[in-house]
């Protein structure tokens, strides 16, 4: 789900990196207002979970590929916006060290994953989870939801952006400059595989890593 340099032009990704300067602006300052020292720790530990996670990479047809993401877990560990800049963080590391994502796709990568796949994933779990309890069974599955959910929105945002690049950037032969397949190839080729297979690897992780947490660290659920 990481997009490699070349396969957006500079309409998205330019666009893209004028979107989430701001958003890690604001998310910096946020988490400068909501974050305990204490808590600093976990931030470090979730952009390094994140960062583990999403190497484990799994080809699928069409050429892409996709992993799981851990971003609403850390979201409702330590925030969104935390979440925001600690998934950030991984993704920029894996860009400029290990090349998985593009440089000038950063933006594009953190927008998808870091920021909607948190914040919307973090709002469907607060909407099912409501007030109740740290043992309640509502907790449970409107993480496994928000997990589920996030990651195929993160999904479908990687898909359409690619997709579009046919429309936006085109030579004077009609021939696509950068990622070559239209909409109606990089949206089932990529969200079947997420719909039947990651978002439910994803669901399944956050909901059993938040058990674990329920049982032996609840304070960190709190």
């Amino acid at each position: 789900m990481h997009i490699p340099d070349g396969y957006l032009g500079p309409y998205t990704y330019g666009g893209l990196w004028a979107a989430i300067v701001p958003i890690w602006i604001f998310a910096s300052k946020r988490v400068q207002k909501v974050l305990k020292a204490s808590q600093i720790p976990l931030l470090a530990l979730s952009a390094a979970f994140s960062f583990v996670i999403m190497m484990f990479n799994v080809p699928i047809p069409g050429g892409t590929t996709g992993h799981a993401t851990g971003v609403v877990l850390i979201s409702i560990l330590i925030g969104p916006w935390a979440a925001v800049l600690a998934v950030s963080i991984a993704l920029i590391i894996q860009a400029l060290i290990f090349g998985d994502g593009g440089i000038t796709a950063i933006g594009a990568n953190c927008f998808n994953m870091a920021f909607a796949e948190a914040l919307v994933g973090y709002l469907i779990y607060k909407l099912v989870a409501g007030k109740s309890g740290i043992t309640s069974k509502r907790r449970i599955i409107g993480a496994g939801a928000g997990a589920y959910i996030g990651i195929n929105l993160a999904a479908f945002l990687t898909a359409f952006e690619l997709g579009i690049q046919t429309i936006l950037h085109s030579g004077t032969d009609g021939r696509p400059m950068y990622s070559p397949f239209p909409l109606t190839i990089t949206i089932p080729a990529i969200m079947i595989e997420h719909v039947l297979l990651f978002g439910v690897l994803e669901a399944v992780i956050t909901i059993l890593v938040l058990i674990y947490l329920r049982k032996s660290h609840p304070e960190l659920i709190k």
